[in-house]
């Protein structure tokens, strides 16, 4: 499937330099001048045109996608939908402020928000710009709403960059170091990590809980952000069971269940939302990234009665829901709706799984594949062991990318690919670039 906004982009892998090439290394050196260090980049190649399932840089090469910025170009990097109606809003008028002059489209991406999340419910909406700043603001609301302070989240979660979402981040690495001290009453629960803890969904929820009443109590817990597949702490995937014990757990005692989305959402997992699995209705769910098809938007969505507890003026910000990203929402949502984009993800699952159960047949390094429709995973430790192999993980990382394929890697010990292809992407091309991930475990064995 090839994309059409701007020139069409041949759906095909090629590469006419190393990587990165001369005109990528030129301008590395002005990125070094003048972007700020702290600002990094997986693959340092500068990008001029993509669509379907492919990059092409500066010097003419052509990557396969299998990282979709991170989740966030579900439906493609130039979907017609998204392309045609975000021009179209740009010709009308590019900004007003929903604070100041309301206009549709906010309205209109709300509405949808209501009628796609999980629960039959009545439902409102607030809209920002990005995950962090949703994440915080469902704290806000929670806290609000329950008349409570305490956040509870979870081992190896990431919520985001700003002061409140690194507390609620576990990872210290490249994230929190050096940045503190921390928005206080965020305590860490143990997450269920079958690999690690071979735990069943309630004995780890049992166990999570446990931790939950005995350090922070019931009575003081405002909500409990979980996302439902992990995302930069290693797409860990909890046992059966896991969350919707945690969710009647919070149902029972007042505290709100709030879904971060913002990585699994909008059909990434094969469903629209990775609480669907297992039929889990939040209280409150944030969303981003896919939401928008590349566009800067996000959204905190919950029931109509908690999102109405925060007092007039108390919620927004002057580029929260801006018309323009509001319009590609709407877009990249149709194209998801018509083109059954949730299927699209289970098939790709189906595939990128048969890969890579394949590869860790072959493979002792890896010792799991892990995941859910385009949102796949395998964590690399030393063979027999639950001992993390980082260095094996960048070695592969470093091979894929030489050879035009771009992975991403994740988790708590650096030790674990992720595979985020975008929903536009071929078969083909899918079945070629796992072609160059399996060459790469046997170059670098």
């Amino acid at each position: 499937m090839t994309e059409i906004g701007g020139p069409t982009v041949p759906q095909q892998r090629k590469l006419v330099t190393a990587i990165p090439g001369p005109g990528s290394l030129e301008r590395l050196d002005r990125k070094k001048a003048y972007v700020a260090d702290g600002v990094g980049t997986t693959l340092p190649v500068f990008v001029v045109a993509a669509g379907g399932g492919v990059l092409v840089d500066v010097d003419g090469n052509s990557l396969i996608d299998l990282g979709s910025g991170i989740a966030v170009t579900t439906v493609g990097n130039a979907a017609p939908r998204v392309v045609a109606r975000a021009t179209e809003q740009l010709a009308a008028f590019t900004h007003t402020c929903f604070m100041v002059t309301p206009y549709d489209g906010y309205v209109d991406v709300a509405a949808k928000l209501a009628e796609l999340t999980p629960g039959d419910h009545a439902k409102k909406s607030a809209l920002f710009n990005s995950g962090a700043e949703a994440v915080e603001n469902a704290v806000k609301i929670a806290r609000v709403a329950t008349g409570r302070d305490a956040v509870a989240v979870f081992d190896h979660a990431y919520h985001g960059r700003t002061n409140l979402t690194m507390a609620m981040t576990a990872k210290n690495m490249p994230y929190k170091n050096g940045f503190g001290p921390f928005a206080g009453e965020v305590y860490r629960a143990p997450m269920s990590y079958p690999l690690r803890d071979g735990l069943s969904g309630a004995e780890a929820a049992a166990r999570a809980i446990d931790v939950l009443e005995k350090q922070v109590g019931a009575a003081n817990l405002a909500c409990v952000v979980i996302e439902p597949i992990q995302g930069e702490g290693g797409f860990v995937v909890p046992a059966p069971g896991f969350l919707p014990a945690i969710a009647d757990w919070c149902r029972a005692n007042g505290v709100l269940f709030v879904s971060d989305e913002i990585q699994a959402g909008f059909c990434r997992t094969g469903a629209w939302f990775a609480v669907d699995e297992e039929s889990v209705v939040p209280d409150l769910i944030t969303t981003a990234k896919g939401i928008a098809g590349g566009l800067p938007l996000a959204a905190v969505t919950g029931r109509a009665e908690v999102m109405d507890a925060v007092h007039a003026g108390g919620l927004g910000g002057t580029y929260g829901g801006n018309p323009v990203a509001c319009a590609a929402a709407l877009g990249a949502i149709e194209e998801m709706e018509t083109g059954d984009l949730a299927g699209r993800a289970r098939d790709i699952g189906a595939l990128m799984r048969a890969r890579l159960d394949a590869l860790k047949d072959a493979h002792p390094v890896i010792a799991e594949v892990r995941g859910r429709g385009a949102m796949m995973a395998i964590e690399l430790t030393t063979p027999g062991t639950l001992e993390p192999d980082a260095a094996r993980t960048a070695r592969v990382a470093a091979y894929c990318h030489s050879q035009g394929v771009v992975v991403l890697t994740c988790g708590t010990w650096g030790n674990v690919f992720r595979f985020l292809p975008p929903l536009s992407i071929s078969d083909e091309l899918l079945e070629e670039a796992f072609d160059v991930v399996a060459e790469a475990f046997s170059a670098t064995a």
